[in-house]
Formats: C-alpha cells, sequence, structure tokens
C-alpha cells in the first residue's frame, strides 16, 4: 500500500483533484486558482502569485507564494467583460 502511494504522489505532477481546484481560492484576493501543469502550482491571476502544490497538497499560506512575472500572468476573462462594457457604457452616460 505504501509503495502504491509513493508511486502516485511522484507520477502526479500537479495532483490535485478537479473538484478541489474549482473550490480553492487565493488566499490574499479570494478569487479563483488556475492550475498551472508546466510549474506543478496554482497561480492566482489576480494578483499575479503563484503557490506551489508539494506531493499533490496546494500550500496556500501567504509567504510561500511566489511573485509572477507580468509576461506569466494572463488576463482574466472578467477584465474583456469589463473592457467592453466600458466602451458601451462610458462613465457618465448611466
Amino acid at each position: 500500500m505504501v509503495r502504491v502511494s509513493r508511486v502516485l504522489l511522484r507520477d502526479a505532477r500537479v495532483g490535485i483533484n478537479k473538484t478541489l481546484s474549482e473550490i480553492l481560492v487565493c488566499p490574499l484576493s479570494k478569487q479563483p486558482l488556475r492550475v498551472c501543469e508546466e510549474s506543478g502550482s496554482l497561480i492566482s491571476d489576480a494578483i499575479g502569485v503563484s503557490y506551489p502544490v508539494v506531493d499533490g497538497i496546494p500550500s496556500l499560506v501567504p509567504k510561500d507564494g511566489k511573485i509572477l512575472a507580468t509576461d506569466d500572468i494572463e488576463k482574466p476573462d472578467s477584465d474583456v467583460a469589463l473592457d467592453s462594457a466600458n466602451k458601451e457604457y462610458p462613465s457618465g452616460t448611466l
């Protein structure tokens, strides 16, 4: 049994259950986190911080987070929607 567990932990790069990844939020911004397969971490696009996943366990302690370069941050879809809404209704027209 222990042997199987070690293999699963070793082979699981990020190893986060899909349901769990949908529930987790950034401890600072309270916004959803994105799973990054490349780095094996959880990314908060809202504030540009990467949280490590160690042996399948996310470390969401703010001091463990690493600030990302602006090139690594994806623009969330909600910002795109806000940009288009601002074009339709410029400030002061409502």
